[in-house]
């Protein structure tokens, strides 16, 4: 759910004041990923921050306040797994919609992903068509 109807005021008079921009905290620690997939979706209208490592990917949940985050699953410091869980225990980030990305497309890797908290799943290398429509229906969704 984008931040103004999080933080109760109504969207349509927000629009007023400023274009509503969602932000995405992409959580990535390989560098060309990161700078490709963070391009793509600025080019599509989007803020981006980013974090290197699973546990600033968390920290990060809660001081930028993201509309969504985009998990890569395998992540030095703390796994994507364990980030997931972390950003759902914290009652300050376990509303923002997760989705995990991973280049090992191993059966049950959806259901695990379900399982730690993350909202929806996609594959790398990342199809930024796909991945767009599944970010659109989370943010429309209000998960």
């Amino acid at each position: 759910m984008p931040r103004s109807q999080r933080d109760g005021r109504c969207p349509s008079a927000l629009t007023l004041e400023r274009e509503l921009v969602v932000k995405i905290l992409l959580v990535e620690d390989n560098e060309m990923n990161r700078d490709m997939l963070s391009r793509r979706l600025k080019r599509n209208g989007f803020e981006v921050v980013i974090a290197t490592d699973g546990q600033q990917g968390v920290e990060m949940a809660v001081s930028e306040a993201p509309d969504l985050i985009l998990m890569d699953m395998s992540l030095p410091v703390i796994d994507g797994w364990e980030a997931a869980r972390r950003v759902r225990e914290n009652e300050a980030t376990r509303k923002i919609p997760v989705i995990a990305l991973t280049a090992h497309a191993m059966a049950g890797d959806r259901e695990k992903a379900i399982e730690a908290g993350c909202d929806d799943y996609d594959t790398k290398p990342v199809e930024i068509t796909r991945l767009l429509g599944k970010i659109a229906a989370l943010i429309e969704s209000g998960a």
